[in-house]
C-alpha cells in the first residue's frame, strides 16, 4: 500500500502496520550505468514487495538522493553530506512516530547511507527510550538477502554487491536496458598486500578505511560489469523481494521483552 496515496484521516486506522521508507542514491555508477541506479533498484523492489503485501505494509516515495560524498569527483553525482542526511532521516522517522506508528524500516541500496542511516536510528531511539513497543530497522537490500544472493549460481565473477558491478548491472539490464553501456562495462579488479583491507571490495575488509571513491576505481565502477544479464538481475529482483516480504511479515509481530 501506498503511504502517499493515503488521507491523513486514514492514518489512525493504520498505525499498526509496518511503515517502509525506501532511500536510494544519485551518484556515479561507472562508465556503463546511470546515476540513479540505487534509486531504480530500490524502486523495483518495493514495487514488487508492494505488489505482493499488499494492504500488509506502507511503502513511502523513495528518498531517490542519498549521503555519496564519497563519489563527488565524479560528475554527475549528488550527494547530502552525512550530517545532513542523519538530521533528514530523523525529522522523517520522528514524522511517522509522531503520526503513531511504532515499526518503521529504512530500506536502503546504497552502501554510503548506513553510517548516517544507523545514527539517525540511534539518535531517535534514544530520545524515545523508554517506548519499549517502538522498533526502528535499518535494513539494506544486499545484507539482507547476503546468503541467498550467495547461492544463485548464475553468477559468474562474484557472490556479492559490490558497485556498478555484475549485480547491479544485472538489475538494471533487467529494468531499464536502454540506460545501460555495456561496450563501456569494465571495473576496478586488484590485488593488495593486507590480511586487513581488501579495496576492489572481492572480499571482505576485517578494517573500515576511509577513502574516496577515486582511490579506489579509474572508472568509478568496481568488479566485473561485464557479465552482466538481465536474467541474473531478474533472480536478483526475486531473492531480495522474497526476503523483504518475509522480513515485513515477520517484523510486524515483533513484540517487545523483558530483560534478561
Amino acid at each position: 500500500m501506498q503511504y502517499a496515496e493515503l488521507k491523513h484521516t486514514d492514518m489512525a486506522a493504520q498505525r499498526h502496520k509496518v511503515v517502509i521508507a525506501p532511500i536510494g542514491s544519485l551518484e556515479q555508477h561507472g562508465h556503463h550505468l546511470p546515476v540513479l541506479t540505487d534509486t531504480l533498484i530500490n524502486a523495483e523492489i518495493c514495487r514488487r514487495a508492494d505488489a505482493e503485501l499488499g494492504d500488509e505494509a506502507l511503502f513511502l516515495p523513495i528518498l531517490y538522493v542519498g549521503a555519496s560524498d564519497h563519489h563527488r569527483r565524479f560528475p554527475g553525482t549528488v550527494s547530502i553530506s552525512n550530517s545532513v542526511y542523519t538530521a533528514v532521516l530523523e525529522d522523517i522517522v520522528e514524522s511517522l512516530i509522531g503520526s503513531g506508528f511504532t515499526r518503521i524500516v529504512l530500506f536502503n541500496s546504497h552502501g554510503g547511507n548506513g553510517n548516517p542511516g544507523y545514527a539517525a536510528l540511534y539518535n531517535v531511539q534514544m530520545r524515545h527510550r523508554d517506548e519499549r513497543d517502538l522498533w526502528l530497522v535499518m535494513a539494506t537490500w544486499f545484507a539482507m538477502a547476503a546468503p541467498q544472493i550467495a547461492q544463485i549460481d548464475l553468477l559468474e565473477k562474484q557472490d556479492h554487491v559490490t558497485h556498478a558491478c555484475e549485480l547491479e548491472t544485472s538489475m538494471i539490464l533487467r529494468i531499464r536496458p536502454e540506460l545501460v553501456r555495456m561496450d563501456l562495462a569494465r571495473g576496478a579488479n586488484f590485488t593488495y598486500p593486507s590480511e586487513f583491507y581488501t579495496p576492489d571490495s572481492s572480499g571482505p575488509s576485517r578494517v573500515s578505511v576511509a577513502r574516496p571513491f577515486e582511490h579506489v576505481s579509474a572508472t568509478g565502477a568496481l568488479s566485473h560489469p561485464e557479465v552482466a544479464t538481465p536474467e541474473k538481475g531478474e533472480r536478483l529482483y526475486q531473492v531480495a523481494t522474497e526476503e523483504l516480504v518475509k522480513f515485513v511479515r515477520e517484523f510486524q509481530n515483533w513484540q517487545t521483552f523483558d530483560p534478561a
